[in-house]
């Protein structure tokens, strides 16, 4: 056969088809007629249509920022229709013989997140009520992952909350820190006020010891200038004393000498003149006599002053001692003072630097509260953010209510002519030419 397909020509085909052209038309005609007629028997069907938009959610990509993202994958979804995953459901709900179950189709509307659903039935009504039952149970599958993203949010928000209350507990613990920090500054800053005023009172003292001191050197001055006085008065009162022996001395001599005169005279035994002489004598004597017992009274007083005298100078140096005692007693004791207004001195650098350290420890409280507050502010805007999260939360839309077609789609009567013809003009054309080429092995046989 492949030999006698060589050797054909195309106008051996098209005599062939001219040769046959009535077991081609007739039956070609036939078949179209049949097939409009078919058409025109079978009950009209009508698509209906529907568009769903799943729910959706936001989440926060790497970036930090928000992306719309769809509960299931539209394809997804439209993939488990495709696949009759909800018939049984649909067909017990409405009371549907699955077996006469239209089939419903479901795409991803290109470059959307939209599903759209269709199926062609005979019954309009009883279609819209099946993709009504579908986006049902669509709605509550892809619902309850909403539900689910919602509580989950709920939770998020509810933690951030108590993070907040927890880190507004911090804060108040830290305020009520400072606080204490605070008065233990106030109270050292007191302690400062008291130290300095002990010390203004050391040296308070030190000034009236100091003034004491004064007091004392004048009058150990005073001591010493009555003492030099004193001296110079005994000097004076030892020079009479030296005065009065001298005169004394020479008043005795004196007496001595009369005497002797007068026993002289009384020796050579004068005359009356002589008694005169005598008498002169004896009254000089006398006069001297009282002159020296006045000059020895003298001399007991002056002894006397010397020893008052002597008395007031020992007194008076004694008292100097007690002076000099009394001001180096005062030095020590300023001294003391001192030592004592130098601790007291480092006691209020050492107080000074507590509150510097209390200080620091303030700023540092205050450097937590301030990130705290910080923290505070940045869990507020997370939860900002969840709440714009969740107010952004779509459930499951019915974007296009379940929609027929104007016309019927099927059965498309000039289609399935138009086909049914195209189909028997090539069939009876091959049958043609089958029937010609077993005419011409007839010959070939006999």
């Amino acid at each position: 056969m492949a030999d006698y397909v060589d050797e054909v020509s195309l106008m051996d085909y098209l005599n062939v088809i001219w040769k046959r052209k009535w077991l081609i038309i007739i039956p070609t005609f036939l078949t179209a007629v049949v097939a409009g007629i078919v058409s025109l028997i079978m009950p009209p069907k009508w698509e209906i249509d529907t568009i769903i938009l799943p729910a959706k959610f936001l989440t926060q990509i790497q970036s930090g920022q928000l992306e719309e993202i769809v509960v299931s994958d539209p394809k997804q979804i439209a993939g488990q229709i495709n696949q009759r995953s909800y018939d049984n459901l649909i067909a017990a709900e409405l009371n549907l013989d699955i077996r006469k179950f239209p089939k419903i189709k479901a795409e991803n509307l290109r470059d959307t997140k939209l599903v759209r659903l269709s199926l062609r039935d005979n019954d309009i009504t009883r279609a819209k009520d099946i993709l009504n039952s579908l986006f049902n149970h669509l709605k509550r599958d892809l619902d309850k992952k909403i539900d689910v993203e919602l509580k989950g949010i709920d939770t998020k928000i509810e933690g951030k909350r108590s993070e907040i209350k927890q880190k507004e507990i911090v804060i108040s613990d830290l305020e009520n820190e400072i606080l204490q920090k605070r008065l233990q500054i106030k109270d050292r800053e007191n302690e400062i006020k008291t130290t300095e005023n002990e010390i203004k009172k050391l040296q308070n003292n030190i000034a009236i010891k100091e003034i004491e001191i004064q007091s004392k050197e004048v009058e150990k001055e005073k001591n010493k200038k009555e003492i030099e006085s004193l001296e110079n008065k005994m000097k004076i009162s030892e020079e009479r004393v030296a005065n009065i022996l001298n005169e004394i001395k020479a008043v005795k001599q004196r007496i001595d000498e009369i005497v002797e005169q007068q026993k002289k005279a009384l020796a050579e035994k004068r005359q009356s003149t002589d008694a005169v002489s005598l008498l002169l004598y004896s009254n000089e004597i006398q006069q001297n006599v009282r002159y020296y017992n006045s000059l020895d009274e003298q001399l007991s007083n002056e002894k006397i002053t010397r020893e008052n005298l002597d008395f007031s100078i020992c007194d008076k140096q004694a008292e100097l001692k007690l002076l000099d005692n009394r001001i180096n007693q005062i030095k020590a004791e300023i001294e003391t003072i001192r030592a004592d207004i130098k601790n007291l001195e480092t006691k209020k650098e050492v107080i000074k630097t507590e509150i510097e350290k209390i200080n620091g420890q303030i700023k540092t409280v205050n450097n937590e509260i301030q990130k705290t507050r910080t923290d505070i502010g940045t869990i507020e805007k997370e939860i900002g953010l969840l709440e714009d999260q969740k107010g952004r939360i779509d459930y499951t839309l019915l974007i296009k209510e379940p929609t027929s077609s104007v016309y019927p789609v099927s059965p498309r009567k000039r289609v399935n002519v138009a086909i049914a013809g195209i189909l028997g003009l090539f069939m009876f054309t091959m049958l043609a030419f089958f029937i010609e080429y077993i005419s011409k092995q007839q010959p070939n046989k006999t």
